[in-house]
């Protein structure tokens, strides 16, 4: 088969109506994929579905949250149905709780846990089969410098993102023979709403508290990390698998 014939790479993401999920997607379309939409804000994924087609681009979505444990299953299923294939799964949803643990409720604990670890587990564990099915494929987990050191005040998010290193490393020893690579990306502080998110600091203040920590001085944007992901999601990176890439402008170099 003709390269211009082969059909188009379908990659899933979650958490792709905002911040560096949305900008994950975008980005993988421009790249050429098929882009299967995840995410719970139903009129936020039909924008971004739009935005996409509009350049020229193939998207759907498959709307649910990924602490349902059996949002993965019916997302890949629906990428399959939709589409013929999976090839690429990115792992972008997530959330934060900014506490230390006797400021973490029980609630705000399994509210983390089940989005950033369980969610990635059980979408992880159903894209398996199809990447397999596809001849092979690639998961790309969204962690964080948090996975790798520790953050005061930031314990059930530190906490989850280490599992989620971790379980990178363990998946792709499980599935490297079978031409699956896995790998995570470990973003410090990105200028999303995430960074902002649950706390009654300004703008000015919340980048006045990272930026002293950031050798290079500035906070990255969504897109920035997204050419990463883009980077891992295709055969430039055929030869990583199992690895943590920190992004942090030099956070965990220090």
């Amino acid at each position: 088969m003709s390269e211009e014939n082969e059909p188009a790479r379908v990659a899933l993401v979650t958490g792709a109506t905002s911040g560096i999920g949305r900008a994950c997607a975008l980005r993988l379309s421009i790249e050429g994929f098929t882009v299967v939409v995840g995410g719970r804000n139903e009129s936020r994924a039909a924008a971004l579905v739009n935005e996409i087609t509009a350049t020229g681009g193939i998207a759907s979505t498959a709307l649910g949250d990924v602490s349902d444990p059996t949002y993965g299953a019916s997302a890949v299923t629906k990428a399959v149905t939709d589409h013929g294939r999976l090839d690429v799964l990115v792992n972008a949803a997530g959330v934060i709780t900014r506490a230390d643990a006797e400021g973490t409720t029980d609630a705000e604990w399994r509210r983390v846990m089940s989005t950033n670890v369980d969610g990635v587990f059980w979408t992880s564990r159903a894209s398996v089969p199809a990447l397999r099915a596809a001849g092979g494929g690639v998961i790309v987990n969204i962690s964080s410098t948090c996975g790798l050191v520790g953050n005061a005040g930031l314990v059930a998010y530190c906490a989850s993102k280490g599992a989620v290193s971790n379980m990178t490393r363990a998946m792709a020893l499980d599935h490297a023979a079978e031409g699956i690579r896995i790998n995570a990306i470990c973003p410090g502080a990105v200028d999303t709403d995430m960074l902002y998110s649950e706390r009654s600091d300004s703008l000015e203040e919340v980048q006045a508290i990272n930026l002293p920590d950031i050798p290079e001085g500035r906070l990255p944007t969504g897109e920035e990390i997204a050419h990463v992901v883009s980077f891992l999601a295709d055969d430039r990176s055929r030869h990583l698998n199992g690895a943590n890439i920190s992004v942090d402008g030099g956070y965990t170099a220090q």
